[in-house]
């Protein structure tokens, strides 16, 4: 059996490896390693991959929701609502812009944002709310964006973990993850669904003003060269990068089906056992699994993670410490804060490998492995 990887970016790279060296050496060859040709087709192919008008690449992830909150003119002070459960890239460029985050609880099946507390949440002072598609899939986007419009608030959508997945509205209208907001945001690290070579991240509008604005800002404040009308920052996808990208967007929609069929496996495996609560899909919902992540009820999990890490399979525990508790928000003075279900979530959940190059051999495995220390 291929030793099992949490992530195996190895054996998906050799699938490619012809179509990936290629577009490297071209970037090589014409030497234009800033704002190159291949930034400039990848951009145009993640366009239309969304169906959303336009596409701002950066550096990463975290720099695409730094942006997007410049863009949008949010002054210090200024409340946005947001899970705790979540990355800490999310509320840490808050804190960078000296914004509020309003932390707020997530429902219990489905991780995402709890839109009942949203409403809650909402004051004088909130200008917006950011949700995070977490684990693969889409927040309940249509409320938000009702309560949001009902407010006057903006929404920067958290797309790092949800790309390629999409969300069924009501009237019966499909749109992706990313495409609902005022801002969508993603980040192309490695491991990542749609993941380079390293570092990268994009910002998605369908507002033209606003990406204009996004783009100066990205790009130093610049509407032309040495002409600087905003503070702005220096934040580039480089033609690597996106020459990468520009070969794995093709593979996107296959690599995000193998992530379910591995997902389908683990959940079939799983579910007539009464201490796993397999992951839930709300209706209309597509999935794509960046994570795999399993609710444990009477089981030690530290304990089971060490078993599984003793037959080399490994797993993860995403998130242990919510933002919430984390000691950087130490000077919002939060010990008041009560998210009974992202506590509880902190002290059940935990994740299996889950990546695109999974194979039947190796699922048996890891399945028969958790239900054995389980069952013991």
């Amino acid at each position: 059996m291929v030793p099992i990887q949490m992530v195996d970016l190895k054996r998906q790279y050799l699938k490619i490896k012809a179509e990936i060296d290629k577009a490297v050496v071209d970037v090589m060859d014409n030497t234009s390693f800033i704002n190159g040709l291949a930034v400039t087709n990848f951009t145009s192919k993640l366009s239309a991959y969304l169906g959303i008008e336009h596409v701002i690449p950066c550096a990463n992830g975290t720099d695409a929701l730094q942006i997007a909150m410049m863009a949008l003119d949010l002054q210090p002070g200024d409340e946005v609502i947001t899970p705790s459960f979540t990355y800490i890239a999310t509320t840490e460029v808050m804190a960078l812009l000296r914004l509020k985050p309003v932390f707020v609880d997530v429902d219990p099946n489905s991780f995402n944002i709890n839109t009942d507390a949203i409403r809650k949440a909402i004051t004088n002072k909130t200008k917006a709310i950011v949700p995070v598609h977490l684990y693969g899939q889409s927040a309940n986007m249509e409320e938000i964006m009702h309560i949001a419009n009902e407010f006057g608030l903006y929404v920067i959508e958290d797309n790092a973990q949800a790309i390629g997945a999409s969300i069924t509205f009501s009237d019966g209208s499909v749109h992706k993850t990313g495409t609902l907001g005022h801002f969508g945001c993603t980040s192309f690290f490695p491991s990542k669904n749609l993941g380079a070579f390293g570092d990268g991240g994009a910002i998605f509008t369908r507002d033209a003003a606003l990406a204009e604005k996004a783009k100066m800002i990205a790009n130093h404040g610049q509407s032309k060269r040495y002409y600087h009308d905003l503070v702005g920052c220096n934040s580039r996808l480089d033609s690597m990068q996106a020459a990468v990208l520009n070969v794995k967007i093709d593979h996107l929609d296959e690599y995000n089906e193998a992530r379910q069929l591995a997902a389908a496996y683990y959940s079939n495996a799983f579910a007539e056992n009464r201490h796993i609560q397999t992951p839930t899909i709300a209706k209309g919902n597509t999935h794509v699994f960046h994570q795999y992540t399993l609710k444990l009820d009477g089981v030690d999990r530290n304990e089971l993670v060490n078993y599984l890490g003793e037959q080399k399979i490994p797993a993860m525990i995403y998130y242990p410490v919510p933002a919430h508790r984390q000691k950087m928000f130490s000077f919002l003075n939060l010990p008041e804060v009560n998210l009974p279900v992202t506590d509880w979530l902190t002290e059940r959940v935990f994740s299996l490998p889950m990546h695109t190059e999974l194979d039947q051999e190796q699922l048996e495995f890891i399945t028969t492995h958790v239900l054995n220390f389980i069952n013991k």
